[in-house]
């Protein structure tokens, strides 16, 4: 596979950054947040989910979110939200959402532990909303959860994994995404699992989500890098984890992959000191220190460079 030039970063700060956090951020500061992310360039955000707000109250506000930040699609800003059943595709269609993206659990532990129901009784959950949202012109995402090792359940085979996602791919997913949700994956695992996606779907992006528990998360990127991967999550400041999940630590930080990313000569268009900026009110959002490297240092990320992919093509 060739090693992309540039990469497309889904921003997950406001939803899988927040959604475990005690603080209930309110909507206006989340509107802030997400324009100083857009002001850096981000043009990719995922702003929530539509889940019951019992469970989530940290997500109560995604539609009124949504409405807010609208203007930006005008300036080729695209944002998404997750969505796990029927209810929440018709709350995504009344919200004026284009962009879904609908998870699955890849093992049937964490299926039980996140949903309560087996993985082919979520699938089947999950096909309604798809089918729902894509007859309404919605583009609609699938992605695995534990994609690589589980929990409960352990390793999760290639085989089994391409299975879980072909019944979406075959009704139309635009994308398909897999998420080391416990960030336990390591590099070898991402080559395998992903590798068998990439062949099992030829054509369809691939996007990679990481966390990073184990200090796995960068290595996991440049092990996907070498596979074509262009499509990654990450949430500034290392935010996130998974509220069904045991020990899942936050997300690999956008600092952090940007930082890389730039330092392996791969564009992200991002303005690493417009970056920066979003980290005080961030703090001050949720109430505590960040977890990405760069943001414990603290330090800017790199500049784009491209004499940096001319060095890494010699080695």
């Amino acid at each position: 596979m060739v090693r992309p030039t540039s990469v497309d970063i889904l921003d997950t700060t406001l939803r899988d950054g927040l959604q475990i956090e005690e603080a209930i951020v309110p909507t206006e500061v989340k509107v802030a947040l997400a324009e100083k992310l857009i002001g850096s360039g981000l043009k990719h955000i995922e702003v929530g989910s539509f889940v019951n707000p019992k469970k989530v109250p940290q997500m109560a506000d995604t539609d009124e979110l949504l409405r807010r930040l609208a203007p930006h699609e005008a300036d080729g800003v695209e944002f998404f939200t997750l969505v796990f059943n029927l209810k929440g595709a018709q709350r995504a269609v009344d919200a004026g959402a284009k962009n879904i993206k609908l998870v699955l659990s890849a093992s049937e532990g964490h299926s039980k532990a996140n949903s309560d129901a087996s993985i082919a009784e979520a699938s089947d959950r999950l096909m309604d909303a798809a089918v729902f949202a894509r007859d309404r012109g919605l583009r609609f995402d699938i992605t695995t959860a534990v994609s690589f090792i589980c929990p409960f359940d352990g390793i999760t085979e290639a085989d089994h994994l391409v299975e879980v996602l072909r019944p979406f791919v075959d009704a139309g997913a635009h994308g398909v995404g897999v998420a080391d949700t416990i960030g336990n994956a390591n590099p070898s695992l991402v080559r395998r699992n992903t590798s068998a996606v990439l062949d099992a779907f030829p054509g369809k992006p691939v996007n990679l989500h990481l966390h990073d528990t184990y200090n796995f998360g960068m290595a996991n990127v440049i092990a996907a890098l070498e596979l074509g991967i262009a499509n990654f999550d990450a949430a500034m400041g290392g935010l996130g984890g998974c509220p069904f999940a045991p020990g899942a630590a936050g997300n690999i930080g956008t600092d952090d992959l940007v930082h890389l990313l730039h330092r392996e000569g791969v564009a992200t268009g991002v303005d690493v000191e417009a970056l920066t900026e979003v980290r005080d009110p961030l703090i001050a959002a949720v109430g505590h220190d960040l977890t990405s490297s760069l943001s414990d240092i603290p330090a800017t990320p790199a500049v784009f460079d491209d004499r940096f992919a001319a060095a890494s093509a010699k080695v």
